[in-house]
């Protein structure tokens, strides 16, 4: 069983038990695959972020390099110049925490100075062998994510995500990092097909054997263009509302988006399905 609340280092807690919470994602970045070089500069990452807040996010997700496929990779003092002075400018005013979306263990520690408390990893501790240290030894959450180099059409995806979030699980407690700190995500849209993307959707209440709540990440993704025929990832909106519904009806705890406003009120419609008794505002 997954726990109800995720304490973070300052103390405060992220409540699981009223409604799926929403991460806004904050790319400053100038090659992320639907939003890159919108808010790759002070000013403007500044004011993205603070108009997620403004529109219900519960975390704040900062990313550095994109993950997208083919992407080009940067080093850690890039990614560092690109995060760090966004994380120590926002943190400071913001009562929600903000999540640092990096797979290096040097660009998370940095991160966590300037004020992050969660390490998103694309990774799952995986890549870079001194993350779980990094998570252990600041007190941060981390959120592991499910990935693969390539295309397996005839993979068991499903098998093939617990067994990879398992063995990051292992890697974690190795390193002190508890259970009740990790949030696991499968990975849509990273090395799997469509149809693996959309099975991990339905099936996705198999992942809580392993004891996290999950966090689902479908905001713009090819996937919903392949469904819909939206080429235009900013066209995507209603199949990734639509997407998102659907996860969090079938587990999702977090759910990772691009557009908060109307992810925050799809949310508070499957907490009044769900919770009756419990949904908030």
């Amino acid at each position: 069983m997954s726990a109800k609340t995720l304490s973070l280092p300052d103390g405060k807690a992220l409540r699981l038990d009223a409604r799926p919470l929403v991460m806004g994602i904050l790319n400053v970045t100038p090659d992320s695959f639907s939003d890159g070089g919108r808010h790759d500069d002070m000013e403007r990452a500044l004011a993205h972020g603070h108009r997620l807040v403004a529109e219900g996010a519960d975390i704040l997700d900062v990313g550095g390099e994109s993950t997208r496929p083919g992407h080009t990779p940067v080093d850690s003092a890039e990614e560092i110049a690109r995060v760090e002075p966004v994380i120590h400018a926002l943190a400071p005013s913001l009562a929600i925490p903000i999540s640092i979306d990096t797979m290096k263990a040097d660009v998370a520690a940095r991160a966590i100075a300037a004020g992050a408390s969660i390490v998103n990893d694309v990774w799952a501790f995986q890549r870079d062998p001194d993350m779980a240290r990094v998570v252990a030894d600041t007190g941060a959450l981390a959120v592991i994510m499910h990935n693969r180099a390539s295309e397996d059409p005839a993979l068991d995806i499903v098998a093939d995500v617990r067994n990879f979030l398992s063995r990051s699980i292992e890697i974690a407690l190795k390193a002190g990092v508890a259970l009740s700190r990790l949030v696991i995500d499968p990975g849509i849209g990273f090395g799997k097909t469509a149809e693996q993307n959309l099975r991990l959707v339905r099936e996705l209440r198999s992942l809580e054997v392993l004891g996290c709540p999950i966090l689902l990440g479908v905001s713009r993704k090819r996937i919903i263009g392949a469904v819909t025929g939206r080429s235009d990832p900013m066209d995507r909106l209603h199949g990734s509302v639509a997407l998102a519904v659907i996860g969090a009806m079938n587990g999702a705890a977090i759910l990772r988006v691009h557009d908060v406003a109307p992810h925050v009120d799809a949310m508070k419609m499957v907490a009044a399905l769900s919770f009756p008794h419990k949904a908030q505002p």
